[in-house]
C-alpha cells in the first residue's frame, strides 16, 4: 500500500469508519536510518484520529531496524510491524521483505534487533505462505518459535503476487499450528477481504484472531462501517473527494501531488460519466486543479445514481 495508505487516507477511511488498528505505508529502514532521512519520514506521520497505530517497517539490515524501532517508538506508534511479504521485484531482488521467507537466519536477526528497538512495544510480522513455492507450515513454525506478538499471515506466495484467489485453507493451517504449540501469538489472515461480513466469516471459518483488510479499502472507504457494502452513490463519492483534497491540501501542500491519482478510480467510477471524470482528473497536475475539475463536474453534470 506504498503511496496510498497514508496519513491523509487513514484519516479519511477513520472519518468513514476506523478498523481496529491502522498500519502505516510501508517504510525503508535504510532510508530512515540515512541522510535521506526526511525523504522518507513522512511516511510516519500520523494524528490521534489514526490510533491505535503499527509502523511498517522493511529492510535487510538488523542494525538499522533497531535504530528504526528506537526511533518509531519515541514518536508514540503503538506498535512496529516486520514487512516480510513484499513480493515487488525490485524489493525482493535486494533480499527484503518477501525474499526473506527463504533466509529465515536473517528473518529472526530482523525480528530480535526490532524488538530490542521497540522496548515495551509489540512487534508483528507480515509475511506470505511462500516465497517461489508453498512452505506455509515450516516458515510460520519458523515464526511462532520468535514469538512476535502477532503474525499476519497473507494467503499466496510471492511469485503469484495477487493473480490467484488468497488461500484461506492455507492460512487455517497456521491457526492449528499456533494451537498446537499453545502459542499465545495472534495470528491474523490477509488476502481477498472486501467486506465487514467477510471479516467476521473468515474469523469464524479459518478461526483467525483478526482480518488485515489491504485492497479491498479500495471499493469503499466505509468498509469498516457496515456489514455488507452498500451502494456508494456520485454525490457521496465526489464529496469525499473534496474532502480528501482538501485534506491532502493541508497536509502536503503542493507536494507529491502524483500520489492522489492512485485514489481517482475509487472516487470516479460507479455513475455515468465517471471514466470521463476520471479522465479529467488524471490530467490535472495540482490540487487545486483537481478540486476545479470536481466542482465544475458537480455543478454541472449532477452525476446519476450508482449502477448495479
Amino acid at each position: 500500500m506504498e503511496d496510498v495508505t497514508d496519513t491523509v487516507f487513514r484519516r479519511i477511511v477513520a472519518r468513514c469508519g476506523p478498523p481496529d488498528v491502522f498500519f502505516t505505508e510501508f517504510t525503508s529502514t535504510d532510508g530512515l536510518c540515512s541522510a535521506g532521512h526526511e525523504a522518507v519520514a513522512h511516511r510516519l506521520l500520523y494524528t490521534a484520529e489514526e490510533r491505535p497505530i503499527v509502523a511498517q517497517i522493511w529492510g535487510t539490515k538488523p542494525e538499522l531496524h533497531y535504530q528504526a524501532a528506537r526511533e518509531i517508538a519515541a514518536r508514540g506508534f503503538d506498535g512496529i510491524d516486520i514487512n516480510m511479504g513484499c513480493p515487488v521485484k525490485k524489493i525482493v531482488k535486494g533480499g527484503a521483505c518477501a525474499a526473506l521467507i527463504d533466509n529465515p537466519t536473517l528473518a529472526a536477526e530482523l525480528i530480535r534487533a526490532t524488538r530490542e528497538g521497540a522496548g515495551d512495544l509489540p512487534v508483528s510480522v507480515k509475511t506470505r505462505c511462500g516465497f517461489r513455492r508453498w512452505r506455509t507450515e515450516d516458515w510460520a513454525a519458523f515464526l511462532l518459535e520468535q514469538r512476535p506478538e502477532v503474525l499476519i499471515m497473507h494467503g499466496r506466495v510471492a511469485k503469484d503476487e495477487s493473480k490467484f484467489p488468497a488461500r484461506w485453507d492455507e492460512i487455517a493451517a497456521v491457526v492449528r499450528l499456533r494451537d498446537e504449540a499453545k502459542s499465545d501469538v495472534l495470528v491474523l489472515g490477509n488476502g481477498d477481504v472486501r467486506s465487514l461480513a467477510e471479516i467476521e466469516e473468515k474469523a469464524r471459518l479459518y478461526g483467525v484472531d483478526g482480518v488485515m483488510v489491504g485492497r479491498g479499502i479500495f471499493d469503499t472507504p466505509f468498509l469498516f462501517r457496515n456489514r455488507s457494502p452498500q451502494p456508494w452513490g456520485a454525490e457521496d463519492r465526489l464529496a469525499l473527494l473534496l474532502e480528501h483534497l482538501a485534506l491532502y491540501r493541508a497536509t502536503w501542500g503542493g507536494r507529491h501531488y502524483p500520489r492522489l491519482k492512485k485514489f481517482y478510480k475509487m472516487y470516479a467510477g460507479g455513475f455515468a460519466g465517471a471514466a470521463h471524470l476520471r479522465g479529467e482528473l488524471m490530467e490535472t497536475e495540482s490540487v487545486p486543479e483537481a478540486e476545479d475539475v470536481v466542482r465544475r463536474w458537480i455543478a454541472s453534470a449532477a452525476p446519476d445514481a450508482p449502477r448495479g
